[in-house]
């Protein structure tokens, strides 16, 4: 029975009030307090598969098949997608196994139940009734793990490949339509959406390509996307990446030209701030991706930026070693609004094509925020805002990535026998983003 406060009458109209009240100011006083203290004892202690929140567990397409008889529970429900058994060692010499976090705090701060989907442990599932499970819940996260999308060799203690997971992730980012909920993709969740876009690009070039060989039309707006797709193609292949003025990646096609090692690895409390960059970099295509970047987010300014903006001085938990480089999303932003751009006008024709999955891509992904220590930027890429423009409302539909772990507190520890109280959760910056970017994705 989905919910806490009313067992079996949670719904989304609740679920977004709850985190509403949450986020209304860090100091004023909840009238649902007193139910929120009543709810620490009976919260602590519940592991993944034992019992509420926590007792539902997806581990084989059987339990998919079963757990989509019963859409009063799922849609009232988020799904958290582990890709690893923990995303880390903390300083304790604990593993933290931060999907809990996530059941916790949506069921304590806005009586929402979750779906755990460890992909470590159950390997690929059908991807159809994957999608399907995930497109219907209130929300979806792709949580972190301590493997490195750099080696694919670091996924053999699990049982799923690095390749399966990557396909999970692109086929989450172009299920996002106009009656799919929003995903928020954490750490290494972060790593394998960035990557996502680069494999989706290929993909739809190459498709793209294919299609205006064997059309028998010709016309301007064919000829447009042949030249577009020619050109996102060069400069994938020819895009360097750098880091410490050294090239780290040559070209899409290099390993690490969407993820890469960090010059240092971030573990503990860092500043939040907006992305910005001076323009001066070795690439002669930085500069124009730049601008598109810019233009693209000056277009609205989002609800991270906001939160910035008016919280200042934000900090919040980093625990990674690999980083999203700024140049991959760069390039995928101006390639999918080029994509957008060309595919517009023929969009009909498309349609009625094979070529029609294409429609479902995003128009621009937006860097919204790095990482500082002293003043210095550690991580260019802190998080990005995933835009879908709709054709026919021209609504923007969102999800987010975040390097970072909103979830877990200064001491990185996991709340199944430690959950703070509600004033302590209400003043962490990385809750209260977390928080803000769940409520502003549901109710838009």
């Amino acid at each position: 029975m989905a919910g806490f406060f009313r067992p079996g009458k949670s719904n989304r109209t609740s679920i977004e009030f709850l985190l509403a009240d949450f986020i209304n100011d860090r100091d004023s006083n909840s009238l649902l307090e007193p139910f929120y203290d009543k709810k620490l004892d009976l919260l602590a202690n519940s592991q993944w598969g034992e019992e509420g929140p926590l007792e539902r567990v997806v581990r084989s397409n059987n339990d998919l098949k079963e757990i989509l008889k019963y859409p009063g529970i799922y849609r009232n429900s988020i799904c958290i997608i582990e890709p690893a058994k923990h995303v880390g060692v903390n300083p304790y010499g604990n593993e933290v196994k931060a999907s809990i976090n996530i059941a916790y705090l949506s069921q304590y701060i806005a009586d929402c139940d979750s779906i755990l989907i460890p992909l470590w442990e159950a390997g690929p599932l059908n991807n159809e009734l994957l999608i399907e499970l995930i497109k219907n819940c209130i929300m979806c996260f792709v949580e972190g793990g301590y493997p490195t999308l750099k080696d694919c060799k670091s996924f053999d203690d699990t049982s799923i490949k690095l390749e399966d997971l990557q396909e999970v992730a692109e086929e989450i980012i172009l299920s996002r339509d106009s009656n799919s909920s929003p995903a928020i993709f954490i750490c290494l969740g972060h790593q394998l959406a960035a990557q996502a876009h680069i494999e989706i690009i290929k993909r739809a070039t190459d498709d793209c390509l294919s299609f205006l060989i064997n059309s028998e039309d010709s016309n301007y707006y064919l000829d447009n996307l042949r030249k577009k797709c020619t050109e996102i193609i060069l400069v994938g292949e020819s895009l360097c990446v750098y880091r410490n003025e050294k090239i780290v990646a040559k070209g899409w096609n290099d390993s690490c030209f969407a993820v890469a090692l960090n010059h240092k690895p971030e573990v503990g409390k860092v500043d939040l701030k907006k992305y910005s960059h001076s323009g001066l970099h070795p690439s002669d295509e930085f500069s124009n991706l730049l601008m598109c970047h810019e233009l693209s987010h000056e277009h609205e300014l989002g609800v991270v930026e906001k939160f910035i903006t008016y919280e200042k001085n934000l900090h919040i938990e980093m625990f990674h070693s690999d980083v999203v480089n700024q140049e991959a999303i760069l390039f995928a932003n101006w390639a999918f609004g080029e994509l957008h751009k060309a595919v517009y006008p023929i969009r009909k024709k498309i349609l009625i094509s094979d070529l029609s999955w294409i429609l479902n891509l995003p128009t621009s992904v937006e860097i919204v925020c790095s990482t500082r220590i002293n003043g210095e930027v550690c991580t260019e890429v802190a998080a990005t805002c995933i835009n879908y423009l709709d054709f026919q409302t021209q609504k923007i539909r969102k999800s987010f990535t975040f390097q970072f772990h909103p979830e877990l507190l200064e001491d990185l520890s996991i709340f199944y026998n430690n959950m703070p109280d509600f004033q302590t959760l209400k003043d962490d910056d990385g809750i209260r983003l977390l928080s803000r970017v769940m409520y502003q994705t549901l109710i838009n």
